[in-house]
């Protein structure tokens, strides 16, 4: 093969090639500088599309956690409303169980009451018929028998004297009544009907024993007759009055008597209880007392004891407050003007040799790790031993040294700088 060499070049001779370091360093130099740019954009979009990237992911995730909490205080809202809702039905349940219950309790009562009621109205109206059914009998048989003993056909005017004993009795039981509804004394009238009951009993029973056409039990029978109807209505009319008064009757005096002494046994038992209660409180007090004098005294006794000088400062300010034992605040206050410590049992010596463990626990946990296991090491890679005998890998660009630019290196981590500072401030205090 035969090589070939250009003597021209556009009409005139090529010149002979020759070396330029100093633009072989400058093409370099742009080289490196425009690789180094490069680099530093790429890191510089790399780091934005990461740092993009990271904010997306965490902003997702605040996403996620804010739904996700959103989601769970509406759970805890609508659990917290049914919860309401539920306790509100449960209410109301209890509340329509408890009127519906008071209603049926009402009722039942009212019917009690109606059913009492009409039993007392039942009995009254028997009572007052009975009464005046028994008086009208009297009439009936009294009557008669007092016809037959006033009977004068040369006096027959004397006819109506039985209509005058009977109906005087007839009439004052009218009165009796008036009197009872009106609210009056009604003795007068109870009187005026047994004095006319009596006068009329006393005639029967003599025309009994005096004329042979009425016979001796007739006249017997008219003066029970006589007697017996004025009797039996004023025992109506009695009850109608003390029932009008309001006067209790003896059933309800019984019970009225027995409620009150169940009552008062009931305060008695409730007095001695209290004068019980009262003496065993006044007991414990005495004792919680005297626990506390004794208490009081063996903390003096040993305060004097092992603390003297700060005794006599709280028993100066016991003295100058008034007070009668050395409480917990003036002991405190005398602790600190004697020693200068707030804490009570802390003295200047146990408060120094604390602080110099403290400081020797915090040298101790505080001090870095040296060795292959230090961060500052952990954080650059081996370097390796260059054999003598290896090129030097600058000669390729002439022995010009790359200028290096600012953000080719990756910087050190701020933990690592900062166990260097720590590293070189242990081998300082070392030497």
């Amino acid at each position: 093969m035969t090589a070939t060499s250009i003597e021209k070049v556009n009409g005139h001779s090529a010149a002979e090639p020759r070396f330029d370091p100093v633009a072989l360093a400058e093409a370099e130099a742009i080289r490196t500088r425009a690789a180094a740019e490069a680099d530093a954009a790429r890191i510089k979009a790399e780091g934005e599309a990461e740092a993009e990237r990271i904010l997306a992911v965490e902003k997702a995730e605040k996403e996620r956690l804010s739904n996700e909490r959103a989601a769970m205080r509406l759970e805890k809202e609508r659990a917290d409303h049914e919860a309401h809702l539920a306790k509100k039905a449960a209410e109301k349940s209890k509340a329509d169980a408890e009127r519906e219950k008071a209603e049926q309790a009402a009722e039942e009562e009212a019917e009690r009451d109606a059913q009492l009621l009409a039993e007392q109205e039942r009995a009254e109206r028997w009572w007052k018929w009975g009464a005046r059914g028994i008086y009208a009998v009297g009439l009936i048989i009294a009557g008669p028998v007092q016809f037959m003993h006033f009977w004068d056909p040369t006096r027959k005017f004397l006819v109506a004297a039985p209509a005058l004993l009977e109906g005087l009795a007839v009439v004052l039981a009218f009165g009796a009544a008036w009197a009872v509804a009106h609210r009056r004394d009604v003795a007068p009238y109870r009187i005026g009907i047994m004095i006319s009951a009596a006068i009329a009993a006393a005639i029967n029973l003599h025309g009994g024993m005096t004329k042979p056409e009425i016979g001796f039990n007739a006249g017997l029978i008219g003066a029970i007759a006589s007697l017996g109807g004025p009797i039996v209505l004023m025992a109506y009319e009695h009850g109608i009055a003390q029932k009008a008064d309001g006067i209790p009757s003896w059933r309800e005096r019984r019970a009225a008597d027995r409620k009150a002494t169940e009552e008062k046994k009931a305060r008695e038992k409730a007095r001695r209880d209290k004068a019980d209660a009262e003496a065993a409180a006044a007991a414990a007090k005495d004792l919680a007392e005297s626990r506390a004098r004794e208490e009081q005294k063996r903390r003096d006794e040993d305060r004097k004891k092992h603390h003297p000088d700060v005794w006599e400062v709280a028993n100066a300010l016991r003295s100058a407050r008034g007070s009668q034992y050395v409480t917990e605040q003036i002991w405190a206050e005398a602790w600190f003007l004697v020693t200068g410590c707030k804490t009570v049992g802390i003295t200047l010596d146990i408060q120094a040799k604390a602080r110099a463990q403290q400081a020797r626990v915090k040298t101790a946990t505080d001090v870095p790790i040296i060795g292959d296991f230090a961060l500052v090491e952990s954080q650059k890679a081996p370097r390796a031993k260059k054999d003598p005998d290896a090129p030097d890998g600058r000669r390729n660009n002439g022995g010009t040294p790359p200028v290096r630019r600012p953000g080719q290196t990756a910087p050190i981590h701020p933990v690592a700088r900062k166990q260097a500072a720590l590293e070189q401030a242990a081998q300082k205090d070392a030497r």
